[in-house]
C-alpha cells in the first residue's frame, strides 16, 4: 500500500487536472457562460479541502481501510467532475 504522502500527491494532482481541464475550456470558449465552470472548480476545490482533512486524521482504529475508502470516494468523485467537465 502507498504511503499518505503518495496519496496525498495523488489527491494535488487528479484534481488539480480536472480544475487546469475547466480554466482551458473557459480559454477555449471565451463567448460561452463560465458559471459551470467556476462551479466545477468550487466542488473541486471543497473536495480537496475534505480529502486532506481525511488524510490528515491522526487517530484511525483500523487506517488501511480508511485509506483504501479515502481513495476510492477520490476516484468516484474524480469521475463525477470528469463527466461535468466533459459535458461543458
Amino acid at each position: 500500500m502507498a504511503n499518505k504522502r503518495d496519496l496525498k500527491k495523488d489527491i494535488n494532482y487528479v484534481l488539480g487536472d480536472i480544475i487546469e481541464e475547466v480554466y482551458i475550456w473557459e480559454l477555449e470558449n471565451p463567448d460561452k457562460d463560465n458559471k459551470s465552470g467556476e462551479v466545477i472548480i468550487d466542488e473541486a476545490i471543497t473536495s480537496f479541502d475534505g480529502f486532506m482533512a481525511r488524510a490528515n486524521e491522526r487517530k484511525l482504529e483500523d487506517s488501511k481501510k480508511h485509506f483504501k475508502s479515502l481513495r476510492s470516494d477520490l476516484e468516484k468523485t474524480a469521475k463525477a467532475l470528469v463527466e461535468k467537465v466533459n459535458a461543458l
